[in-house]
């Protein structure tokens, strides 16, 4: 199965409402109608009643996982349907090696900034208390602890 194959539910021709597929997936009912205003999902409809396949709640796992992963709903709305248009995954998973390698890019430099500002922020730190031990009359309230 490839990072982005639908994945099974229990039963292959599972079918939930509304409320049973936002517990299943751990969201609101909320969300699943957002997701499916902006036509990332369809489910069948039984008079006004949503009915969720197993295609759908597949479909939800891979939108949730891509939020969490920090991609676009407009990122994942194009692997949603390449999947749909490319029975072999070819242009999908090129897609999507280039989608990752520019997410992992990108939080590498978060990561790095991070990472600076923190040691600069130590330093600030050690420094103020520092200063505050080189000046013991100062008042007691300016000494408050860090929280750490």
């Amino acid at each position: 199965m490839t990072a982005l194959a639908v994945p099974p539910t229990e039963a292959d021709d599972e079918l939930l409402g509304i409320q049973e597929a936002a517990r299943q997936l751990g969201v609101t009912m909320r969300t699943l109608r957002f997701y499916e205003d902006k036509d990332l999902i369809a489910p069948q409809r039984v008079g006004t009643t949503r009915i969720y396949s197993r295609r759908e709640i597949g479909r939800m796992q891979l939108i949730l996982r891509g939020k969490r992963l920090g991609f676009s709903i407009r990122e994942i709305k194009e692997f949603l349907d390449l999947y749909d248009a490319d029975p072999e995954h070819y242009v999908q998973i090129s897609q999507l090696i280039v989608k990752v390698s520019a997410r992992i890019r990108d939080l590498r430099r978060q990561r790095e900034a991070i990472e600076q500002t923190l040691d600069e922020l130590c330093s600030i730190e050690a420094q103020a208390e520092a200063w505050l031990r080189d000046h013991p009359g100062a008042p007691a309230a300016s000494r408050s602890a860090t929280g750490e």
